[in-house]
C-alpha cells in the first residue's frame, strides 16, 4: 500500500499479529525482518534516517562521512556513483516506523505512539497484547490511507501521517479499560471483532475503489485510444512534408506575399499590377509554387489570429478569372472560416464543421493516387476533414486565401510553416 503499506510491513517482528488474532496480519508479518530499520553501515537502529536518490536509507551522520570526503560519491549499497553529489533527503516515513519501533521497545518516543502500546494487563500476555494493538493501528491506518488520494506525496505525507496519530489518540481514549476488562475474552474479542469489522469495510471499500478504477480506466481507454491513433495518423502523414512557397505571379492585387514567399496577408486597396493569365484576379486567392502529378505530400499552415481563411489544394488549370465556386468539381478541394466561428468543409453540398477547439495550425495531406485531401488541426491531433474518392486528373497546387482584411480584424498572415514532427 505504497510508502505507509511498507512503513508499517516493517515492523519489528514481536508487534506483528499471530495467525490466532489475524489471518490476514499474520501472513503479512510472517515475512518481516528486523534488520529493516538498520542502517547499513553503522549497523545500528536508524538515528536521523536520510535518503539518497537511489533510494537506500542511512543514518545522517554516517552517510555525511562518505559525503564530506573529497571524491565523487558512491552508494555503500548499491555502489552507483554520483556527480556532484547528491543532496540527502530526509525520510520522514523512517523516521516515524523508528520511533513506534523505540516506544515498543521500552526505548521512548512519541506519546501518541507509545499511549496505544501502553494498556496493561497483569494476566493478558504481552505477545498477544500487542498484537490486539498493532492490529488495531493497521485498520486506522488503512482507513487514513483510503481517504487520501494517491500518489502520497511528500508534500502531504505530515498530513496523512497527523492524522493517523490522531486516529491512534481516538483508540487510546476508547480503550481506557479497567484491569479486569482488559484480561476479559469478552473484551478481547469484542476489539477484535471491532478491527475485523473495520478490515472488512477497508476491503470492501478497496473492492469498490478498484471497480470504480478500472471502470475510470476503460473510460480513459475509450477516449484516450482514438487520440492515440490520430496522433499516430499525423506523425506518418508528415513523413511526406513538402517545401512550399506561394507563387509571386498568383496572388490577387489585394494580397502582399513575404519575400521568402511563406506568408501572406490582405491589405485594402487593390493594387495596380500588369495582366498575367496566372493571376487570381478577383477573389483574395494565391497558389503555391510547387505542383504535384503523383505521389504523397504534406504541409503546415499557421492560422493564428485570423477570422476568416480558406486553405488546401487546386488543380493548374482551375478558372483564375471567373468567380468560381471552391468545389470539387471545379478542380478545388477546401476548408474555410468565416464570421470567426464557423467552418465548412467545400465539398458538394458544404459540410459544416463542428471543432472542439479553433485550430492555430491545420496540416494538408494529399495522397495523389488514392484521391485523399486530409485536413489535421496538428496541435490537437485530430482529423478536421477528409476529401475521399477525389478524381485527380492533372497537377495539384496547394491553394492558400487569407480572407479581406476587413478593417484591419483579419490582417494576421497566414504563414506555411516548417513541419516539426511529432513525438
Amino acid at each position: 500500500m505504497n510508502q505507509l503499506h511498507l512503513l508499517f510491513l516493517q515492523f519489528p517482528r514481536h508487534l506483528r499479529v499471530s495467525a490466532e488474532h489475524s489471518a490476514d496480519m499474520s501472513a503479512a508479518g510472517s515475512r518481516l525482518t528486523e534488520d529493516q530499520l538498520l542502517c547499513s553501515i553503522c549497523l545500528e537502529v536508524f538515528t536521523d534516517p536520510v535518503s539518497t536518490p537511489c533510494g537506500h536509507n542511512f543514518c545522517k551522520a554516517c552517510i555525511t562521512q562518505h559525503l564530506s570526503k573529497d571524491v565523487p560519491f558512491q552508494c555503500p549499497i548499491c555502489q552507483k556513483m554520483f556527480f556532484p553529489k547528491p543532496e540527502l533527503q530526509v525520510n520522514t516515513l523512517m523516521a516515524e516506523m523508528v520511533d513506534v519501533f523505540r516506544c515498543s521497545a521500552g526505548g521512548g518516543g512519541p506519546d501518541q505512539a507509545a499511549d496505544p502500546a501502553e494498556l496493561h494487563c497483569d494476566s493478558c500476555s504481552g505477545t498477544k497484547r500487542k498484537a490486539l494493538v498493532f492490529c488495531v493501528l493497521w485498520a486506522f491506518v488503512c482507513v487514513v490511507f483510503s481517504q487520501h488520494e494517491l500518489p502520497l506525496t511528500q508534500e502531504n505525507l505530515q498530513e496523512v501521517i497527523e492524522d493517523i496519530r490522531m486516529k491512534m489518540e481516538e483508540v487510546k481514549l476508547s480503550l481506557q479499560l479497567s484491569k479486569e476488562d482488559a484480561c476479559g475474552h469478552q473484551t478481547t474479542g469484542s476489539l477484535k471483532e471491532s478491527v475485523d469489522r473495520v478490515l472488512q469495510e477497508l476491503t470492501e471499500k478497496q473492492r469498490t475503489s478498484e471497480m470504480e478504477m478500472e471502470q475510470k480506466f476503460a473510460e480513459m481507454m475509450k477516449r484516450e485510444i482514438p487520440k492515440l491513433l490520430m496522433r499516430v495518423e499525423l506523425m506518418k502523414v508528415q513523413r511526406y512534408a513538402v517545401d512550399v512557397t506561394l507563387d509571386p505571379e498568383t496572388p490577387c492585387p489585394q494580397l502582399i506575399v513575404s519575400d521568402d514567399g511563406k506568408q501572406v496577408r490582405c491589405c485594402d486597396a487593390r493594387r495596380s499590377l500588369l495582366y498575367n493569365p496566372r493571376r487570381c484576379a478577383y477573389h483574395a486567392h494565391v497558389l503555391g509554387r510547387q505542383s504535384f502529378f503523383s505521389g504523397k505530400f504534406y504541409f503546415e499552415v499557421q492560422l493564428k489570429g485570423k477570422t476568416e481563411w480558406t486553405l488546401g489544394v487546386a488543380q493548374e488549370t482551375v478558372n483564375r478569372r471567373g468567380d468560381v465556386p471552391l468545389r470539387p468539381q471545379d478542380g478545388y478541394w477546401t476548408i474555410w472560416l468565416r464570421n470567426r466561428s464557423e467552418y465548412r468543409a467545400l465539398a458538394a453540398p458544404p459540410v459544416r464543421l463542428s471543432l472542439q477547439s479553433p485550430p492555430e495550425k491545420v496540416g494538408v495531406f494529399v495522397d495523389y493516387e488514392e484521391g485523399l485531401v486530409f485536413f489535421y488541426d496538428v496541435d490537437a491531433a485530430a482529423l478536421i476533414f477528409s476529401f475521399t474518392g477525389c478524381s485527380f486528373t492533372e497537377r495539384l497546387h496547394p491553394f492558400f486565401d487569407p480572407g479581406l482584411n476587413d478593417d484591419g480584424e483579419n490582417f494576421a498572415p497566414l504563414i506555411i510553416t516548417p513541419v516539426r514532427h511529432m513525438e
